[in-house]
């Protein structure tokens, strides 16, 4: 989608975006007729994401979990969208955050974090909500900008205008070791698919799932502690974000022993809510090389 149509899209998004949430879930409901039920928007590779993840399920669990999934990504969808105008009140309402003394503590010792989460309830808000609590490390999170460069510039307004800070996947290394000496909480999505040449290899919701390893190594490079976000949703419209210490001190840490132990984090969450991970991401487009 070219100039042009950022242009015709753009009033569409923005009347989203000032949509009431009572009318928004209306909105979503809408969508997700229209998604699950009328265009099967990649249902094939929802329903095959869920088969090989969950052998042990039968299939009519299988397809009650993709309906909830699609439910809650359409939701997804326009409470990201939301974030375009939503106030820091009313993020600080919808997301609970859990944990923030722990936040707290590491910046009362000035101590930078490194964040793992993953495409999991919702990182947007999650993001919008951390950057709204005082005295906690200032967030950068990490990103892969758009194509197109209008809408990589909307995404850009709407991540950072609750104060959150950004680094693009490429500048990630390079800006982290220019700013070690700042306090930050720069935060990495665990679940995106890397090049299976440079991965680190695991097994992932029984099958064999590469895994990058920039985490890892610029913790044990920094020395900074390795902290979970898990972001889950008590009922519709809220969310309770808890944080979660993983590793204290990452220096001495066995190549691997990180990324093992924020991947089994991860799936811990899947296996307990699956339907709010992001099951229309091919994750295991690649083979094992």
């Amino acid at each position: 989608m070219g100039t042009l149509g950022y242009y015709i899209a753009l009033p569409f998004i923005y009347g989203v975006a000032l949509l009431p949430f009572p009318l928004l879930y209306l909105l979503s409901d809408v969508l997700y007729f229209s998604l699950y039920h009328l265009v099967g928007y990649r249902k094939e590779v929802v329903l095959t994401n869920l088969r090989n993840s969950f052998p042990e399920k039968q299939e009519v669990e299988i397809r009650s979990i993709a309906k909830k999934f699609y439910q809650w990504f359409c939701d997804l969808t326009l409470e990201t969208i939301k974030t375009l105008t939503i106030s820091p009140g009313a993020v600080r309402e919808r997301v609970e955050l859990v944990g923030a003394d722990i936040l707290r503590a590491y910046a009362a010792r000035n101590q930078s974090i490194i964040i793992v989460l993953g495409h999991f309830g919702n990182w947007e808000l999650g993001g919008a909500r951390y950057s709204a609590e005082p005295g906690v490390p200032p967030l950068i999170v990490i990103y892969h900008p758009l194509e197109n460069r209008y809408f990589d510039r909307l995404m850009t307004r709407m991540r950072t205008r609750h104060g959150t800070g950004l680094y693009t996947m490429r500048e990630t290394s390079k800006a982290m070791m220019r700013d070690k000496d700042r306090l930050t909480a720069t935060a990495f999505i665990a679940d995106q698919t890397p090049t299976p040449e440079r991965a680190y290899w695991t097994t992932f919701l029984n099958q064999e799932t590469p895994v990058f390893q920039g985490t890892e190594t610029l913790a044990r490079k920094l020395g900074k502690p390795v902290v979970y976000l898990s972001i889950t949703r008590p009922r519709r419209g809220y969310y309770r974000m808890t944080v979660e210490p993983l590793v204290e001190n990452p220096v001495h840490t066995q190549v691997g022993e990180i990324t093992e132990i924020h991947t089994k984090r991860l799936e811990r969450d899947i296996r307990n809510y699956p339907d709010l991970w992001l099951w229309t991401h091919r994750r295991w487009k690649h083979r094992k090389p």
